[in-house]
């Protein structure tokens, strides 16, 4: 498919999304905005979380790890169902009984302000980096694969990408994104099952045969046991990670929750929840069956893994193995609706998380419902609301190209895996909430807070020195809670919370 028939299809999908936009952004009201006035259908909510937990970072990176690390990646998303038991269980009737806007709110009412603050900062950074990273890696492939065959530089292909976002999001905010995200994860899906049945056709392979092809290839391995805690695809290791990350990345995470708040009642809530849990399941079987169909594919028509340039050495790029192969070796359809995919992939989590931002900035900083609800004052907050959108929207811009201009994959995933590091704080902060009732001296929170990254950080760098050769991967989350855990109690005072 030539470039410009990428593009027209590209403006199609998003005079579609303006489409929806327009249909439920017609109430502009904060509550519409912030929790979609309370009245999105449950079913939509889980469906459209698919998109927004796969992102595009899972789109095209999650495919490629499959030739390093099999299917062990299966481990955590099984860990990821026990996290999101947790959360609908625990964590969501506790937020619908506070009737809360933004979940952060909680450790105001448990601890004070400074810990309410801090939270509500650890996430406005975390989601910050990280949707700046999906949506890079998003337009570094629109940029090679499309934009740059019409001379559009990296950053007009940037400005255009979070124009849009901005443009169908600023009215209806999260009532909107329920129904964009459930369109996105439409074509997310689509995309990867219609590459599936376009390698089993290249093939010659029907779908029992292509079921049979991966689960007798080198790379369906699910569990590790052998390896010990030394390994990074131990099943334990992977297992309880995957917990915790379900936990703090769905549960704690602003973005996640906010949709899940727009529910009418708990009762449709934790349906959406269970409902999100199993379709997230085997879509993760898809992406990583899909995977191994790559590499199966690349190895008979001998196409090589792709390469880039990192610190002057070439590494092979298997983040960019689906991109090459859907759009240089497929069919055009197939070029075409990957491309529609990617965009789903990236905007879906995107757009979600300038609505989060937004709504966490105004509710937890600007203290929107601590205001009296006059009119006057609703106005005032539509106006203010409108321009922090803007304001976020600015800001991503900048850290994308901020990314563009470091032009090195390892600092990137570097930057990345620090905004990871954040969400240690918010696991020690609820989980000292839940679990002890102890309370705080509420203005060391934030040094604590703030130290346990550090800490856990160090502790990464010379782990193999200090634990008898053992390597940490994802646990690292836990590792970060725990430190924060323990420094709270040490801030904490002997009274209970009455």
């Amino acid at each position: 498919m030539s470039p410009t028939l990428i593009l027209i299809l590209i403006v199609g999908y998003f005079a579609l999304l303006f489409v929806v936009s327009w249909i439920t952004g017609k109430d502009s009201s904060n509550e519409a905005f912030f929790i979609g006035n309370k009245k999105s259908p449950w079913y939509l909510v889980a469906f459209g979380m698919i998109g927004a937990s796969l992102s595009g970072v899972t789109f095209i990176s999650v495919p490629g790890w499959v030739e390093a690390s099999q299917f062990s990646y299966l481990q955590m998303v099984m860990g990821n169902l026990l996290g999101y038991l947790f959360i609908a269980t625990v964590l969501m009737p506790m937020y619908y009984r506070l009737n809360l806007t933004s979940i952060y709110t909680y450790l105001e009412k448990r601890f004070g302000v400074a810990s309410y603050k801090t939270g509500s900062a650890f996430f406005i950074l975390s989601r910050t980096i990280g949707a700046s990273f999906r949506l890079y890696l998003v337009a570094i492939v629109l940029q090679q694969f499309v934009m740059q065959s019409f001379d559009i530089p990296f950053w007009m292909t940037v400005l255009l990408a979070i124009i849009l976002i901005w443009v169908y999001t600023v009215r209806g905010g999260i009532r909107t994104i329920v129904w964009t995200d459930s369109l996105q994860t439409t074509c997310m899906l689509i995309a990867v099952v219609l590459t599936v049945f376009a390698i089993g056709n290249a093939l010659n392979l029907s779908l029992f045969e292509l079921v049979d092809k991966v689960k007798s290839s080198e790379y369906s391995q699910v569990f590790f046991f052998e390896g010990g805690w030394s390994d990074g695809k131990n099943f334990f290791k992977q297992f309880l990670a995957g917990a915790s990350i379900a936990i703090v990345m769905t549960g704690l995470d602003q973005d996640m929750m906010q949709k899940n708040l727009s529910c009418r009642t708990i009762g449709d809530a934790q349906k959406n929840m269970f409902w999100f849990s199993i379709v997230f399941f085997f879509a993760n079987i898809l992406f990583l069956s899909l995977g191994a169909l790559l590499y199966i594919y690349a190895g008979e028509m001998g196409i090589e893994t792709p390469t880039r340039m990192v610190n002057g050495v070439v590494k092979p790029a298997t983040d960019l193995l689906y991109p090459t192969i859907a759009i240089e070796h497929l069919s055009p359809l197939i070029s075409g609706v990957f491309i529609l995919g990617l965009i789903a992939a990236a905007y879906s989590s995107a757009d979600s998380a300038l609505t989060s931002l937004t709504t966490s900035f105004c509710v937890d900083f600007l203290n929107f419902e601590k205001q009296e609800a006059t009119t006057s004052n609703q106005a005032k907050q539509k106006t203010t609301r409108f321009i922090v959108h803007i304001a976020f929207s600015i800001l991503l811009f900048f850290v994308i190209m901020g990314f563009w201009y470091i032009n090195d994959q390892a600092v990137i995933a570097a930057l990345f895996k620090v905004a990871g590091y954040t969400y240690g704080p918010l696991l020690g902060l609820y989980i000292f909430g839940f679990y002890t009732n102890r309370r705080l001296v509420d203005r060391f929170a934030p040094i604590v807070c703030i130290a346990a990254p550090i800490v856990t950080y160090i502790l990464n760098a010379y782990s193999e020195t200090l634990f008898f050769g053992y390597k940490f991967g994802f646990e690292l989350l836990i590792l970060n809670g725990l430190i924060t855990f323990v420094g709270l109690w040490i801030i904490s005072e002997k009274q209970i919370v009455e």
